[in-house]
């Protein structure tokens, strides 16, 4: 039986992920490899009917420069029972499965080298290859080489920026603009600068002192009574949902938030409307202080997660020699 090779994709989506995945793909078929891409993610891997399918050369090809993900994604994150119970040990050994590539964030890394060691425990040890993505660029790549997702996310976040400050102008009013970043500000950050806006808000800028709600509307009113001094009667102010990571259960409390959770324990920051949150907080400081201004929230998040990837990302997963980390020592 030929050798084959499995792909998943895990978390939420970012693009150049199909890039990753038809470029591994072509890799390995031009060597000679079965390349079975599983739907999913981890959930295909612990149920005993998982849906998967052979990526041959053309498909891998269409999905080349597509947004999204074509293997559906997952955060399912396996529990010790799980692995006891309901690992699908014979989807590896019926198809000869040697090498698993995953592509995710530090949850799917941590899941795969898991599976890697549960296999090898299992006598029969796999190598895996995992390639980090997020459009949040928060994890430490060498060389300082961002996320692959981001620098796409950051161009079509910047579309809507630039947009959301035309409106500004054109209104003479307000708008806070909330990003996506989990607790990094890095996306907040590059469309906020790319946009020239009058105030970016992210945890990094708070130095390890307590961030409160308090503080973050003070920057926006006092970017407004700047504004004001200078003539200028319109303005953008971007807030990085990564400050919700850092305030206190206190000050969440303040916020009127209420989180759900995800399986790997992170508040489900994309189910409320940070912007919005935000706005009525500064609506209610600016009627204290009898500042006349309007204002509007705009959510940047999930509008750009699976838009097609600019060429950066698509030049840096299908050629770039930093974007694969080996969790295990294991090789082919």
């Amino acid at each position: 039986m030929k050798e084959a090779i499995a792909i998943l994709t895990g978390g939420g989506p970012a693009p150049g992920m199909n890039t990753v995945v038809g470029s591994v793909a072509k890799t390995f078929l031009a060597k000679g490899y079965r390349v079975i891409g599983l739907h999913h993610g981890y959930s295909g891997l612990f149920n005993p009917n998982p849906r998967f399918e052979d990526l041959d050369f053309f498909k891998s090809d269409f999905i080349f420069n597509q947004g999204g993900s074509y293997l559906t994604m997952s955060r399912f994150k396996p529990t010790d029972a799980d692995f006891e119970n309901n690992f699908n040990l014979s989807f590896f050994t019926e198809n000869n499965i040697k090498l698993l590539v995953t592509v995710g964030g530090d949850d799917t890394a941590s899941t795969a080298n898991r599976i890697a060691k549960f296999l090898e425990a299992k006598q029969y040890p796999i190598a895996n290859i995992h390639v980090p993505k997020t459009i949040d660029n928060d994890l430490p790549l060498p060389a300082g080489s961002p996320t692959f997702g981001y620098q796409s996310a950051k161009e079509g976040g910047t579309v809507i920026g630039r947009a959301v400050y035309n409106d500004a102008r054109t209104s003479a009013n307000w708008f806070v603009v909330a990003a996506m970043g989990r607790s990094a500000g890095h996306l907040a950050f590059g469309i906020g600068s790319a946009c020239h806006y009058p105030m970016i808000v992210i945890p990094e800028m708070f130095n390890k002192t307590e961030i409160t709600v308090e503080k973050i509307v003070n920057l926006v009113v006092s970017a407004i009574i700047k504004r004001k001094l200078m003539g200028v009667e319109y303005g953008v102010a971007m807030i990085s949902e990564g400050v919700f990571h850092a305030l206190s259960d206190e000050e969440i409390a303040k916020s009127g938030v209420h989180f759900t959770y995800d399986d790997h324990g992170h508040p489900e920051l994309g189910k409320v409307s940070k912007a919005h949150i935000f706005n009525e907080m500064l609506e209610a400081k600016l009627k204290a202080l009898n500042i006349k201004v309007k204002s509007r929230p705009v959510e940047i998040g999930y509008e750009v997660r699976c838009q097609t990837p600019i060429a950066y990302d698509l030049v840096y997963c299908s050629v770039n020699p930093t974007f694969v980390l080996i969790p295990l020592p294991l090789a082919l």
